[in-house]
């Protein structure tokens, strides 16, 4: 068994502000929201937890008290997420009006989704259109149907929110991005695209280009969100390497397993490798691994299992596929007096998306995930601020590559895929920066936080400023999403094993070819205005937590993000060419250096040497500038055979540049 490893630790008494709301009872985030009630095209991105389905009740509201809007159609991506969106108080708090939903239009009841009771949804969505009430809740699906039954036009006049709106695509096949593009293009209805991780699993976009650029964006990051928690004290992503020769992760579980604590288990997947029987065995073990079964409680469909000390802990097997018992046993979990009762979930596919449990202090999730989104929605079951929370903790549990494997290259992959999820996790939770050209004006850019935004601004020697709109669009509102694309490259990730990737290559080839992949259109001059602020962005995370990384694993990364703000800004200095010098994925080397065996750290390394990133025309032209520079400072051009990395690097493009050069002179 190799270590366990802390990859990030957030200690969030050092960015803690008092919570407060509005004289209209809006917290910070909702009220920034509500400052952009006239957009007809909204789109909110925000942490789960953070106040959304609330936001929603206010804009929902407005539109139709003083925008002249008909109804507001709430549309979920399954019935349990349906509840957010109940009956709520408004108006004792300063609100103008409540927010309510009559039960005959609340849609998200118990197989709303199957055979007739889809159809009867249908139909009852269509009935409330003719009708004179003006709120209802149902299910991505429901709407889909009734849009493929009737067409774009029944929703004139309407607002359509749609929650969890990272489940829509730009691809022709995606039914609830299909409704989207024609609502738009009719253009009639208000839309409100709410989401707490603007992403999907695959390449695919959520919307185009031409869509998104019709939006209102509004953001609200998890750093704002952790600071206002009164319990909460400390956020830490963990990553546990198991040997499979000792055995299945189920013989690895029970180091990590703390029954003291409130804890969420996500088996694999069952393509996964790391499966071990089916998910009934697997359940069945860990039941047996936390104590005795007793006779399950028929009020709640809970295991009381019985621990070697004596204790009785409440256990939800969300892994049962009986639709009976999984309804009880969902209908207890959303009751807040039983909740509270749970000690343990066991779960394979639910417990992520719009599950409520704010008791929960670890989720655990063994195997690799391929979806990014997935992996920020099980974080977000523990983030929930709750008295006598103090620590929350996502634990992510691989397998080691076997000495034996045959498929080695594959193993080592998918267990640096698993941690360049950490890598886009520091940039989630991370503070959001503005950066902006440093100029003889000392009363900005020197780390002031901007009250209509909450980014935090700092000024930037030498960086250019972007000429085309769609660039400074991509800079405000895509940020999020084009650092993600970063963390996931097949490229950056096989960089990620070497620790001696210098931090300009990573920037001047790998980032530059993910943004101009993702944006082909760009010119080569707002290309760079863009990488820079992405090297920027991912800088503040790495350097903050490797400067403040120490042989303690409980203490590394404390204070990471807070120690690099404090770092950068009192640098008066701070230049594009500093930030260029730091390789961001060297903290994900880190992790496997603490994380594994000597032995298995030198077998990542020869797996990843065998696939080397292979050089291309693009990156050696992208690299001549450097090579031209290197000879003027050096007095000689780089070597190939270098002991230095950049240089070698370096070399090895101008020794394909000249080979190049001979081929075409020979034909």
């Amino acid at each position: 068994m190799s270590n366990d490893v802390t990859a990030v630790r957030i200690d969030l008494d050092e960015i803690r502000k008092p919570l407060s709301s509005d004289p209209m009872g809006m917290r910070p985030m909702q009220r920034r929201v509500f400052d952009k009630r006239d957009a007809q095209y909204l789109l909110i991105k925000s942490p789960p937890a953070s106040g959304k389905s609330r936001a929603l009740m206010f804009l929902g509201l407005d539109k139709l008290l003083n925008q002249g809007c008909k109804k507001v159609i709430v549309a979920v991506p399954e019935v349990s997420i349906g509840s957010s969106f109940s009956d709520t108080d408004l108006i004792s708090h300063g609100f103008f009006a409540n927010w309510e939903v009559n039960n005959e239009w609340d849609l998200c009841s118990p197989g709303a989704d199957k055979g007739a009771g889809a159809r009867s949804k249908v139909k009852k969505l269509l009935d409330f259109l003719e009708s004179d009430d003006s709120t209802l809740v149902c299910t991505h699906a429901t709407l889909r149907f009734a849009f493929q039954e009737a067409g774009e036009a029944i929703f004139d006049e309407c607002v359509l929110a749609i929650d969890e709106f990272h489940h829509s695509s730009s691809s022709e096949d995606s039914k609830l991005g299909e409704l989207l593009r024609c609502v738009l293009q009719r253009d009639k209805a208000h839309v409100i695209a709410m989401t707490g991780s603007y992403f999907r699993g695959d390449d695919m976009a959520i919307m185009s280009v031409e869509d998104e650029a019709r939006f209102t964006h509004v953001s609200y990051t998890y750093w704002e969100q952790m600071g206002a928690y009164r319990h909460l004290k400390t956020l830490k992503i963990n990553y546990s390497f198991y040997s499979a020769l000792d055995g299945s992760y189920l013989q690895a579980l029970p180091k990590i397993l703390d029954l003291s604590k409130k804890t969420i288990i996500h088996i694999p997947h069952r393509s996964s490798p790391e499966t071990a029987g089916t998910k009934h065995d697997e359940v069945d073990a860990i039941i047996d691994m936390i104590g005795d079964m007793q006779d399950i409680e028929d009020k709640t469909n809970f295991y009381p299992v019985v621990t070697n000390d004596g204790r009785t802990l409440m256990v939800a097997n969300l892994v049962e596929d009986d639709p009976d018992f999984r309804g009880k046993l969902q209908s207890s979990l959303r009751d807040k007096e039983q909740q509270e009762r749970v000690d343990i979930i066991i779960a394979l596919g639910m417990a992520k998306e719009g599950f409520d449990w704010p008791p929960a202090e670890h989720a655990i999730t063994v195997g690799y995930r391929g979806s990014l989104t997935e992996i920020i929605q099980i974080i977000g079951r523990v983030t929930r601020d709750h008295e006598g929370k103090s620590t929350a903790t996502f634990t992510n549990l691989i397998a080691e590559p076997k000495a034996d494997d045959e498929q080695v290259t594959h193993a080592v992959n998918q267990m640096l895929k698993a941690i360049s999820v950490s890598l886009a996790m520091e940039q989630a939770l991370a503070p959001k920066f503005k950066f902006i050209p440093k100029t003889n004006d000392d009363s900005k850019g020197n780390g002031e936080q901007d009250p209509t935004t909450g980014d935090i601004v700092i000024g930037v020697k030498d960086l250019k400023e972007p000429k085309s709109e769609r660039a400074k669009q991509i800079i405000e509102q895509e940020m999020d999403e084009l650092v993600a694309a970063v963390c996931q490259s097949p490229d950056v990730i096989k960089a990620m094993a070497n620790d001696d990737m210098p931090g300009e290559l990573v920037q001047d080839v790998h980032v530059r070819r993910v943004i101009e992949e993702k944006y082909p259109n760009e010119t080569e001059e707002d290309v760079e205005a863009i990488r820079q602020r992405v090297a920027a962005t991912m800088a503040m995370a790495s350097v903050g937590n490797t400067e403040n990384s120490t042989d303690d694993d409980e203490k590394a990364g404390t204070n990471g993000f807070v120690g690099l703000v404090r770092k950068f800004i009192n640098i008066n200095d701070l230049s594009v060419d500093l930030i260029d010098s730091v390789n961001p994925f060297g903290h994900a080397y880190e992790v496997l250096s603490k994380g594994l065996t000597s032995d298995l750290l030198k077998k990542v390394h020869g797996a990843a040497s065998t696939q080397k990133i292979k050089m291309t025309e693009e990156e050696a032209l992208a690299l001549w500038p450097r090579i031209q520079e290197f000879a003027r400072d050096n007095g000689r051009p780089p070597s190939f055979e270098s002991d230095i990395a950049l240089e070698r690097r370096l070399g090895e493009a101008l020794e394909w540049l000249k080979n190049k050069k001979r081929e075409q002179m020979r034909a």
